[in-house]
């Protein structure tokens, strides 16, 4: 891995299993390696946001600003030195890994994902050893007892964690033989990239087609994409040269195998308004039709680019789907039932 090659080894790990102390190690083992420690946006985001916003969350990665800031600024630190970014940063919440490596893999920057794994009992000892500045009665409430309070989260997350990163046990390792580890799985390609989907960021406007798609009690298929947070409709941006509509019939068999033996209707067009850093643009909703249960059955799932998927009523979408998506579904909905395409902006009719 020369200067030039856009590679970030995450550290990951729950409090106190030694990330930051060996990230440091790690940086001055790679080639061309450079510390970069989120945390110092959730500092700066303390002193920035209002404490209106800041009381509203318990922890800054709650924060969408928090997590579009590592990507951004980790994007800008690889553009600018090159080489490897060391990041030691805990991340327990699924959707929140695959926002921020989605991210990173959409400006084309590979993830080695490494978890730092000692067992309890080490850990609730470094947690009780640690030393932090301040008085001791102000630390054990301040530091350990939050320490604490995420192990129970971080044993949580080891089913997905395990999964997906190269498990270290750092147990019976000090930093440098942590580092090092680290290194040579990295070289050998031992902890391989992330396969998280690499969606280019868009330009400009784009034109995106979706496909409803209904099981026999009128439910509607929604997705649960690895690269964004919030549910979606089967689709994607339309390519260059693609009609829309065929382009929802593509998407729907390569995100779920299935094959749709006739052409989608439209139910919807809307002009989606840009939303830096998005561009907006128009979002086209067509009516798959109904599946048997046979087809619904034989669904599968790109593990890269969609992690769940299930049919839900009008009601339950309204809690999976952000605002502006759903009221796009409750108008196609409307459309569906009435056999007459509407045409939206911003998600309400016009004309």
């Amino acid at each position: 891995m020369g200067r030039g090659v856009d590679v970030i080894v995450w550290i990951n790990g729950t409090f106190g299993a030694g990330k930051t102390s060996t990230a440091r190690e790690l940086a001055g083992i790679i080639p061309d390696g450079t510390l970069f420690d989120p945390e110092f946006i959730g500092d700066a985001l303390r002193v920035l946001l209002p404490r209106k916003r800041l009381a509203e969350v318990s922890d800054y990665q709650d924060l969408p600003s928090w997590r579009r800031l590592v990507v951004d600024t980790a994007a800008a630190m690889l553009a600018e030195l090159g080489g490897v970014l060391v990041v030691p940063m805990t991340l327990l919440r699924q959707e929140y890994r695959d926002e921020i490596f989605g991210g990173l893999a959409a400006r084309r920057i590979a993830v080695r994902h490494v978890l730092l794994a000692p067992a309890e009992t080490i850990l609730r000892h470094r947690i009780a050893t640690r030393e932090e500045p301040g008085a001791p009665q102000d630390v054990d409430l301040r530091v350990r007892q939050w320490a604490y309070d995420h192990i129970p989260a971080y044993q949580q997350a080891l089913g997905w964690l395990t999964a997906d990163a190269h498990v270290i046990d750092n147990g019976n390792l000090t930093v440098r033989e942590t580092a090092e580890r680290i290194a040579e799985a990295v070289r050998t390609e031992t902890a391989p990239a992330c396969e998280i989907v690499q969606t280019p960021e868009p330009t400009r406007e784009t034109v995106a087609a979706g496909v409803l798609l209904f099981d026999e009690q009128d439910r509607v298929l929604l997705v649960d994409p690895t690269y964004k947070p919030d549910w979606e409709f089967p689709g994607g941006i339309v390519e260059a040269g693609e009609a829309p509509a065929r382009a929802g019939v593509r998407e729907v068999a390569e995100e779920l195998g299935l094959v749709l033996d006739r052409m989608p209707g439209l139910l919807v067009v809307d002009w989606e308004a840009p939303r830096p850093p998005g561009y907006g643009g128009l979002r086209l909703l067509f009516d798959g039709g109904r599946l048997p249960v046979t087809a619904a059955a034989r669904l599968r799932l790109p593990g890269p680019e969609l992690r769940a998927w299930r049919f839900v009523t009008e009601a339950e979408a309204a809690n999976l789907l952000p605002r502006h998506r759903y009221d796009r579904l409750r108008w196609a909905l409307r459309a569906r039932e009435r056999g007459r395409a509407l045409y939206l902006e911003a998600g309400t009719p016009v004309g």
